[in-house]
C-alpha cells in the first residue's frame, strides 16, 4: 500500500476551494445518488409489497406462497451480486460515466415489470434486475466519487452513499404502505430517468482519461472537479508556471507512477501486501454481514415480537429508519475529522454490546419487566442501529475503495462487492432460521462474537486510509 508522503492538503472551510467541493461537488453527488436513493426505493417498497401480495387482495389474483416471497424477496441479492461482476468488468473498458448511464436501465425496467405484473415471474424478473441496479451502483459510484473527490472531502462524501439508500428505504416503506400497488410504480419509474438527464453535464474522471492516455481531456476534468481556472497564456512555456498547470501536472506523474496504463496480469493481485488488502477487506465484509448490520433492519419486527414491543411495527420501523440516518448524518460530518479506523472500531464494539444487549435482555428479563418496559426494546434497537450506521455500514465502500493499489481498483472493488452480496445473501438466509431454530438470544451471541473478533483483527491489522492519494 502506498500513502501519501506529504500531509495531506487542508483545505480551510472558508477558502473557495473548500466551498466549491462542498456545493459543486456536492451538487454532482446528489446528481450520481439519485441512483442510490431510488435503488433504496426498491429496498424498501418489498416489506409493505409482500403484505399486500400474500393476502387476498393480491394485485396478482392468487395470493404469494411463503416459497414465492422468499424468492421475491432474495432475488435482489442475486441480482446485486450479478451488477457487482458485470459493471466491475466494464468500469475500466467503458469508463465510469457511460456505466452510469447504464445503471438506470434495469432499475427503470424493473419498476416497469412492478406495474404490469401478471404473475410471480414478473417479480422475479423485476427484483434481480433492481439488484442488478444496485449491485452496479455499489461498485461505479463510489469509484466516481473517490476520483472526484479532494482527499480532505472524499469519506465524507463518498459515506453519503448509505446515507442515500437508507432515505430511500424510508421513503419506499413508507410510499408502499399509503400509495395504492399501481400508482408508486408510476411515479418512481421518472426517477431514473431524471438521474440520466442529470449527468449528462458531468465530465468523466481524469483518472480514467489519463488511464485511456486522453491528457487534454483528463487536464479540462481535473480543472472542472477542482475549481481551478485553466491557464490563459497561449505561450506554452508561460503556461508550464501556471499554479493550475503544475497541479494538474503533478497529480498526472502521481496517477501514471501507479502503474494504470499497463497491462493487468494476475501478479498484481497475487503478492504479499495485496493478498493482506483482500485479506483485511474479507475480515471487513464477514464481520459487517454476520455481525447482522444488514440482516437486523431485515428483521426488526420479527425481534421486536420476540422481545414483547407493543408498539405499532410500521412506527417502530419508521423510529429505527431514523435511527440509522442519524449514525449515518454523524459518519458524514466525523469520518474525514476522526478518520475511518476510530468510527469502524468504535461502531464494532459498540454494535457488539448493543447486540449483547438484545441477547441478555432475551435470556434474563421476564415477561412482566418487558410488558411494563415496551420502550426497551425499541431503544435498544435505535441504539443498535445508529452505531452500527456509524461505521461498519457507512464506511465500509470507501474503506474497500482506499485500501485498494489504483492499478487494480475496478476489477478488486468489483470482486470485494461480489463477496459483499454474497454475504448479504448468506446473512438474509441464515438469519431468520437462527432465531427460529437456535432463539434469539444465541442469534445475538453471535452476531456480537463477530464484533469481538472484527474489533480484534481490524484494530491490530487495518491501517489508517484516510488522506491516502487515490492515485496509488
Amino acid at each position: 500500500m502506498t500513502f501519501d508522503s506529504s500531509p495531506p492538503q487542508k483545505l480551510s472551510v472558508f477558502s473557495a476551494r473548500y466551498r466549491w467541493q462542498f456545493i459543486a461537488t456536492m451538487t454532482e453527488i446528489i446528481q450520481v445518488h439519485i441512483m442510490t436513493l431510488t435503488h433504496g426505493i426498491a429496498v424498501g417498497w418489498l416489506s409493505p409489497s409482500l403484505r399486500l401480495l400474500g393476502s387476498d387482495e393480491s394485485p396478482l389474483g392468487d395470493p404469494l406462497t411463503i416459497t414465492q416471497a422468499s424468492w421475491v424477496g432474495s432475488l435482489i441479492g442475486l441480482g446485486s451480486l450479478t451488477g457487482n461482476i458485470i459493471f466491475g468488468l466494464l468500469l475500466d473498458r467503458l469508463g465510469r460515466k457511460v456505466c452510469m448511464y447504464f445503471l438506470a436501465i434495469p432499475n427503470m425496467i424493473y419498476w416497469i415489470l412492478i406495474y404490469s405484473a401478471q404473475d410471480v415471474t414478473y417479480l422475479y424478473a423485476g427484483r434481480f434486475l433492481a439488484g442488478m441496479s444496485g449491485g452496479g451502483c455499489y461498485v461505479v459510484l463510489p469509484i466516481f466519487i473517490a476520483e472526484i473527490a479532494d482527499n480532505s472531502v472524499r469519506g465524507a462524501l463518498s459515506s453519503m452513499a448509505m446515507m442515500f439508500v437508507s432515505i430511500g428505504m424510508m421513503v419506499g416503506f413508507t410510499l408502499a404502505s399509503y400509495l395504492s400497488y399501481k400508482l408508486m410504480p408510476c411515479i418512481i419509474v421518472a426517477l431514473p430517468v431524471v438521474f440520466m438527464l442529470a449527468i449528462i453535464g458531468l465530465s468523466e474522471t481524469p483518472q480514467y482519461l489519463l488511464r485511456r492516455g486522453r491528457d487534454d481531456q483528463a487536464e479540462k476534468s481535473f480543472y472542472f472537479y477542482k475549481n481551478l481556472t485553466p491557464p490563459t497564456s497561449s505561450d506554452k512555456e508561460a503556461s508550464k508556471h501556471d499554479a493550475a498547470k503544475i497541479e494538474f501536472d503533478t497529480f498526472r506523474l502521481q496517477v501514471l507512477s501507479g502503474g494504470v496504463t499497463e497491462s493487468i496480469s494476475w501478479r498484481d493481485f497475487i503478492n504479499v501486501p495485496t493478498l493482506k488488502i483482500f485479506g483485511l477487506i474479507f475480515v471487513l465484509i464477514i464481520c459487517n454481514q454476520l455481525s447482522g448490520s444488514f440482516a437486523i433492519f431485515n428483521y426488526t419486527s420479527h425481534i421486536f415480537a420476540e422481545l414483547g414491543n407493543n408498539l405499532d411495527p410500521n412506527t417502530s420501523t419508521i423510529v429505527v429508519g431514523a435511527a440509522q440516518l442519524v449514525g449515518i448524518f454523524s459518519a458524514v460530518v466525523l469520518v474525514d475529522r476522526l478518520g475511518r479506523r476510530v468510527l469502524l472500531l468504535t461502531s464494532m464494539g459498540g454494535m457488539g454490546l448493543g447486540e449483547l444487549s438484545i441477547a441478555l435482555l432475551k435470556c434474563f428479563a421476564s415477561e412482566e419487566f418487558l410488558n411494563q418496559n415496551g420502550w426497551l426494546p425499541l431503544l435498544i434497537m435505535c441504539l443498535v442501529v445508529s452505531i452500527a450506521s456509524l461505521g461498519v455500514i457507512a464506511l465500509i465502500f470507501i474503506i474497500i475503495i482506499e485500501l485498494l493499489p489504483a492499478k487494480i481498483r475496478s476489477i478488486g472493488t468489483s470482486l470485494s462487492m461480489a463477496t459483499f452480496s454474497g454475504f448479504i445473501f448468506v446473512a438474509l438466509k441464515i438469519y431468520p432460521t437462527m432465531i427460529y431454530d437456535q432463539g434469539l438470544a444465541a442469534t445475538m451471541f453471535m452476531s456480537a462474537g463477530m464484533c469481538l473478533f472484527g474489533f480484534i483483527v481490524l484494530g491490530l491489522f487495518l491501517p489508517e486510509t484516510k488522506g491516502k492519494l487515490m492515485t496509488h
